[in-house]
């Protein structure tokens, strides 16, 4: 085999790019990496009923918050629990996230934003929902997702800054006492919620950022720790709280930066009739700043 003198350039040229390594994403790459997933999943969700607009989103371990103190675990019992409402069956959906965030290793991340239920009578119903994800093989999935009904009106819906690492780092195998951090994380927070109070509890273990669904009356969500406070902390006793929670499953990142915690709240006391009420399911969402968890979404 020869080459021209006209080639040989052309060869090295190509050579050289081949032979250079693949510049790292940069943190905010990678969260626009996962943001573009959630917008791609809501695209073709709106072209199908609501279960099967999101299974193609959820890993096939997927745990959603369900009514009646219960998660729902795994694809299937995901998707029957979105199947037993009629809207799901004969609606479609579709949302647009307004934050993301990353953990350091890139393999985690969550997004929330605001949702459209159309219905098969031509009606819409406003939702908020929340994703945490997990990067595998085939891309991102959502590990745990939940959403809620907003009240009507204008919600803030400008993007805001993501939630991101300083750096990337390379992606290790989590030790078990990463996880179990998180957990103790989430006992703190309870615990304490017991001796100052829900909302100062609330204010102490939160992000100057973090977000939270809101109530019946927000259509936004509630942004700031100390906002936050105040909106769970109303009606609670002064000094002590009416409920107390922990973590059931945590799912971390390897880089130990970004987590989901996952358990149920528990009244305290019975109600006025000696019955204990269920217990509701939450997931809360966590970074770790200066070696400290805080939370971030929930």
């Amino acid at each position: 085999m020869s080459f021209s003198l006209w080639t040989l350039p052309a060869l090295w040229i190509a050579l050289g790019t081949w032979l250079l390594p693949q510049q790292a994403p940069t943190p905010q790459q990678a969260v626009d990496d996962l943001l573009a997933a959630d917008r791609a999943f809501s695209l073709e969700s709106a072209k199908t009923t609501v279960a099967n607009g999101l299974a193609p989103m959820f890993a096939a371990d997927v745990i959603m918050p369900m009514p009646g103190g219960k998660f729902a675990k795994g694809l299937d019992e995901v998707t029957t629990a979105l199947n037993a409402n009629a809207d799901n069956v004969s609606g479609r959906v579709e949302w647009s996230p307004i934050r993301g965030g990353i953990s350091a290793d890139g393999a985690q991340g969550f997004t929330f934003g605001f949702m459209t239920l159309h219905k098969a009578d031509g009606t819409t119903a406003p939702l908020k929902y929340m994703t945490y994800w997990v990067k595998g093989p085939d891309g991102w999935r959502a590990a745990a997702y939940k959403r809620a009904r907003r009240p009507e009106g204008r919600a803030a819906t400008e993007m805001m800054p993501p939630s991101l690492p300083i750096t990337l780092v390379k992606a290790v195998t989590i030790s078990n006492a990463v996880r179990q951090g998180l957990v103790a994380a989430e006992k703190a927070f309870s615990d304490e919620a017991q001796k100052i109070g829900l909302g100062p509890a609330f204010a102490k273990f939160g992000l100057s950022d973090a977000v939270n669904f809101g109530g019946a009356a927000n259509a936004s969500y509630v942004v700031g720790a100390n906002a936050i406070a105040a909106l769970v902390g109303a009606g609670q006793p002064a000094g002590g709280s009416s409920v107390s929670w922990s973590c059931e499953t945590p799912i971390v990142a390897s880089s130990g930066d970004l987590g989901v915690s996952i358990g149920f709240i528990r009244t305290n006391a019975p109600a006025a009739d000696g019955s204990m009420p269920p217990p509701s399911p939450f997931f809360t969402i966590w970074r770790k700043v200066n070696g400290v968890w805080k939370y971030i979404v929930e």
